[in-house]
């Protein structure tokens, strides 16, 4: 068995793939572990940021949503589609509330344009693996 010591041998190999979905996810992962290890201080937070009714459920949802997406991506498999477009449209949403740029002036407008696409970087990653995953999903 030859050695293959190339970067697209070691790309290929199936922990990388893993590393590279779990470094994906990880803000979610994290965000997600915490709001549900303070529950309280995460309905705030949402509620701070949306500023809708009944914050709980919504707070609910987004512990859900992040939590889910992750393990999903994480796993891989024929499900890794779902978490990629569950995460990257939780994404696209939060950005849009979190990050409104156009509303600022000064520092604060350029620190949030900056994460603003950051984030949109991210829903890039979303798409690519779903875009991957639907192709594997396809009958040759």
């Amino acid at each position: 068995m030859a050695v293959d010591r190339t970067i697209a041998g070691w790309l290929t190999r199936p922990g990388v793939a893993v590393l590279a979905r779990l470094a994906l996810v990880s803000p979610f992962l994290v965000s997600g572990l915490l709001k549900a290890t303070d529950f309280t201080s995460a309905v705030a937070e949402v509620r701070g940021l949306v500023g809708l009714e009944p914050a709980s459920l919504l707070t609910a949802l987004v512990i859900a949503t992040q939590l889910g997406g992750s393990v999903l991506l994480i796993a891989g498999g024929r499900l890794a589609w779902v978490g990629a477009v569950l995460l990257g449209g939780f994404t696209a949403l939060a950005t849009l509330l979190a990050h409104s740029f156009w509303t600022k002036t000064g520092t604060e407008a350029v620190r949030d344009l900056t994460t603003f696409f950051e984030h949109v970087g991210l829903i890039g990653g979303f798409l690519l693996i779903a875009i991957l995953s639907a192709q594997r999903l396809r009958p040759a």
